[in-house]
């Protein structure tokens, strides 16, 4: 009945999105979204932000239309902020955005044609593989191991494919939890300046850090304007704000800023005026501190939960910070297959394969949330994951004996 366009008739729904909708009984166990906990949002300061903010002379103002760019009060602290990270930047240098993800579309928008390629980690986050698909762009994976991207071949797909762009989530990446090293850091900037390549440094997480050392961003090391950094505040203050930013060369984000033109016209201005004000006011960092300090709790309660009950063949990450902890079962395990079973048991999760760019891999891993769900429920969803994989163990010894 419809003749949909050739770039969105092929594209499905986000499994975290559809697999969310069905999580919404409160009898279910929840470890599939990467939402904050209830808790952590800042209900009474945003009220009192607001209340101040429409309640003063100027709100009449602030509920116009604004300038695509961003509110001026908002882009001021945000080059502060932006420095304490180790960036150093002005105003111009920045493009306040509609969330992290409207970042990465204008990005997308501006460099992507139909039929260029893109490298991103394999696996990776599965949101900038359906944008990078509405522009009818290629994702190729790149290897990862430990300490990031595997160097080698990083270089063999550079030199092979020609990409545009790099994506990464090098800070307790999503899905993974991993961080890169700074030694990866730098060997990245300096191959993909060497092939012409632009790098999208997607930072959601990093300021949630729980132990380990801080490494510095892949923006602090780009003296040739190379590396667009996007962070947002979705994690750290609310998410329902939408209050984000892409920082990098001013031509970039000049940009950026036309195609967002084009889009929303301006962030909302009562929002980012909230964020300014919550930054200004010195809320941000007593907030954060007492947010990891519960982050913490419940990864650690996640991680000995895992070690409790996992059985032997089970492997899975230990993030550094961020709010994700990947697991890899044995290879004939198969976690969508399996997902049925945990929802009936009230336990949910995200199957590995929508976060991997080629069709088929990762059929054997999941991705655990442990942000949104306190330490009783993670031990004991951690608890009846485990009996349903004991159960799929024992079914393939007795068909493969």
């Amino acid at each position: 009945m419809y003749d949909f366009s050739d770039r969105i008739k092929n594209l499905s729904g986000s499994a975290t999105r559809e697999i969310l909708k069905l999580t919404q009984r409160p009898e279910i166990i929840s470890f599939a979204g990467g939402m904050p906990a209830e808790e952590c949002l800042p209900c009474a300061v945003i009220k009192e932000i607001a209340n101040d903010i429409l309640g003063g002379a100027n709100a009449d103002k602030i509920l116009q239309y604004g300038r695509t760019e961003g509110c001026d009060a908002l882009n001021v602290r945000l080059v502060e902020y932006l420095a304490e990270l180790g960036i150093a930047t002005d105003t111009e240098g920045i493009q306040v955005v509609s969330g992290g993800q409207q970042g990465l579309d204008l990005m997308c928008k501006a460099f992507l044609n139909k039929g260029d390629t893109v490298l991103a980690e394999n696996p990776t986050y599965l949101a900038f593989l359906q944008i990078a698909k509405t522009y009818e762009a290629d994702v190729v994976g790149v290897d990862a191991d430990e300490n990031g991207l595997v160097i080698s071949d990083l270089e063999n797909k550079l030199k092979k494919h020609k990409p545009k762009l790099l994506y990464t989530v090098p800070t307790f990446s999503n899905p993974t939890g991993k961080t890169y090293s700074a030694e990866n850091r730098k060997a990245i900037v300096e191959l993909c300046l060497k092939y012409d390549t632009v790098i999208i440094e997607d930072d959601p997480y990093g300021r949630l850090r729980y132990g380990g050392d801080e490494v510095p961003l892949m923006k602090t090391m780009d003296s040739h304007g190379i590396v667009v950094y996007i962070t947002s505040f979705s994690k750290t203050v609310a998410p329902s704000l939408r209050v984000a930013v892409a920082c990098g060369e001013k031509e970039l984000i000049r940009k950026l800023t036309i195609g967002k033109q084009g889009a929303d016209v301006h962030s909302p201005a009562l929002t980012q005026t909230i964020i300014a004000e919550y930054l200004k006011r010195g809320y941000f960092a007593p907030v954060l501190d007492r947010n990891i300090a519960i982050y913490r709790e419940r990864r650690d309660s996640m991680l000995a939960a895992l070690d409790r009950y996992m059985p032997s063949g089970v492997e899975y990450t230990r993030p550094d910070g961020g709010l994700f902890i990947w697991v890899t079962l044995p290879e004939y395990f198969d976690a969508k297959e399996m997902l049925p079973d945990a929802i009936a048991r009230n336990v949910a999760y995200i199957q590995g394969e929508e976060f991997f760019p080629k069709s088929g891999d990762g059929k054997n891993t999941m991705r655990l949330n442990f942000s949104n769900s306190s330490p009783e429920k993670i031990d004991r969803g951690i608890s009846v994951l485990s009996d349903l994989i004991k159960d799929k163990m024992r079914k393939h010894k007795e068909i493969t004996l």
